[in-house]
């Protein structure tokens, strides 16, 4: 569920309530498991299995996923296969689903060298093209930036299209070139963290980061890397306009 903005801060500031269970993942790497939380302002109240709470900056946390593990984890998609890939931007991928904001998801793609393809195919998922949208989870925009992430990334304004997918775009390729030619490990570090796809080596097996690299692969197939080749060079790498 998605909050209007102008409800959520009709009375000075945001509050988004959850009673499910959910892991917790901060900045530093450290996960704590939650019975609940809650986004309160800038900051997130976090309820104690057993009793008890407390709040923390919202800007420490990097993701907050639903606390759901996968008994058995299978390949992300069929499709992946031990090939390579390649997640730069190409003029014959253009932005997929025909909206409003696709010259401006192309301009970004281009200026990182990602596929446009791509970026659209995670602002669908994420805000489904909703610029002023607001996840219980204190994540904003087009392409949901928690508040830690969009700050490093020198976003000032996540609710305004251009500064939240400038940012976002440049967080994807910061995540390619961690992740190389794999898609699969790219969109799961998008949603759950690079730190956690590390952790667990691939695909943390929690059921939501396995349900979005599904949904994602089945809208977007990643091209693939042409043999011998170099992939291109990133693009500009100053901050984006906010």
């Amino acid at each position: 569920m998605r909050l209007s903005v102008a409800a959520a801060f009709a009375a000075g500031f945001l509050v988004a309530a959850t009673s499910r269970a959910a892991l917790v993942l901060f900045q530093e790497g450290r996960i704590v498991k939650a019975s609940g939380y809650r986004v309160i302002g800038d900051e997130l109240e976090i309820d104690v299995p057993g009793g008890g709470s407390y709040r923390v900056d919202l800007e420490r946390v990097e993701r907050i996923l639903d606390d759901e593990v996968e008994e058995a984890l299978p390949p992300a998609s069929p499709e992946l296969g031990p090939v390579a890939y390649d997640l730069s931007f190409q003029d014959r991928r253009r932005p997929l689903f025909g909206s409003a904001y696709d010259a401006l998801i192309d301009a970004e793609a281009r200026r990182y060298n990602v596929d446009a393809s791509l970026v659209s195919a995670i602002i669908r998922a994420e805000s489904n093209y909703d610029p002023r949208s607001v996840s219980r989870k204190g994540a904003r925009g087009l392409m949901q930036l928690m508040p830690g992430t969009a700050r490093r990334l020198g976003v000032r304004r996540p609710l305004d299209p251009r500064s939240n997918v400038a940012g976002g775009v440049r967080y994807l390729r910061e995540l390619v070139e961690r992740f190389g030619g794999r898609p699969e490990l790219v969109l799961a570090a998008y949603n759950a963290g690079e730190n956690a796809v590390e952790s667990f080596g691939g695909v943390p097996p929690y059921r939501e980061t396995v349900a979005y690299v599904r949904r994602i692969l089945s809208w977007w197939t990643p091209a693939k890397a042409q043999p011998d080749s170099e992939p291109p060079a990133a693009g500009g790498t100053g901050p984006p306009s906010s």
